[in-house]
């Protein structure tokens, strides 16, 4: 699959996200979103951390501290404290502070990633989608899948959701999840030549055709014949960011989805999640 060029696009969502902090009132910045515990002020938090561990980690390689080992159990159990760590110590900004340092320190963020050669080899593997090395590119994309779900997640909590969903913000997040589906699908058995189609409806959706080979499933760059589709799954756009960010459980998300064909094939999708912590 050809590269998905998400740089450019990092200064547009922090723009957004700023004018959106700043047009909130002081209860807004205190109701809770999807995430977990977390008010819209500690999403905003996190996205504050996301900003300044990039440029620590990697614009001055400063690590500060590590995982106790790189397994995947350990890494997202380092993450998870790291986060709660930072939201603790958070709670004495004000939203204008908090604002103030998103502003400081956004520019600077995408300055970084935007000197980055994206065929070089990432410091940072993509460990949701199965890699142990990335290119740059791809990093960056997650980063941008980051950036775009946590101001989502503000914005669902405040009634603002729109703005993300264009074609030209929406398409890019999905598209990026999605090249996780061949490491996802890696245990499941089918003829070869078996075809998933997955259609996700909206103006920043889109079309995946996901096929099985002698002994891999690819992602299609070509689309294949409807009519070799074994399975079809049709996801509602507007909640398909949230199935792979972990606030849909599988309950709520079976009255978004339509499936087609044979079900069975469907059912490593709903386990397509593309956060770490």
């Amino acid at each position: 699959m050809a590269p998905i060029h998400t740089v450019q696009l990092l200064p547009i969502l922090d723009e957004k996200l700023l004018q959106l902090l700043r047009s909130l009132s002081p209860a807004e910045w205190e109701l809770p979103t999807v995430a977990p515990n977390w008010r819209v002020r500690d999403v905003a938090l996190h996205l504050l951390d996301g900003n300044v561990r990039t440029l620590s980690i990697l614009r001055d390689g400063y690590f500060g501290q590590a995982p106790a080992s790189g397994s995947y159990t350990d890494v997202v159990s380092f993450l998870n404290q790291l986060n709660a760590d930072w939201i603790a110590a958070g709670q004495r900004l004000s939203p204008a502070v908090i604002s103030w340092l998103l502003e400081l320190t956004g520019p600077e963020y995408c300055r970084f990633l935007a000197s980055l050669d994206l065929l070089a080899p990432a410091v940072l593997a993509v460990a949701w989608a199965g890699e142990q090395e990335s290119v740059n590119w791809f990093h960056v994309a997650r980063e941008y899948t980051e950036k775009w779900h946590h101001q989502q997640q503000i914005r669902q909590a405040v009634g603002q959701e729109e703005d993300l969903l264009t074609r030209e913000l929406y398409f890019p997040f999905l598209d990026t999840c999605l090249r996780a589906l061949p490491f996802h699908y890696r245990n499941t058995q089918a003829d070869p030549g078996t075809l998933l189609q997955i259609l996700i409806t909206g103006e920043g959706g889109g079309t995946w055709q996901l096929q099985r080979s002698t002994d891999a499933w690819q992602l299609l760059e070509t689309p294949a014949p409807e009519q070799d589709t074994a399975t079809q799954v049709i996801l509602d756009g507007r909640v398909a960011w949230r199935l792979f960010t972990k606030s849909l459980p599988r309950p709520q998300a079976d009255a978004h989805i339509q499936i087609t064909g044979n079900a069975q094939l469907a059912e490593p999708f709903f386990s397509l999640i593309t956060v770490m912590a």
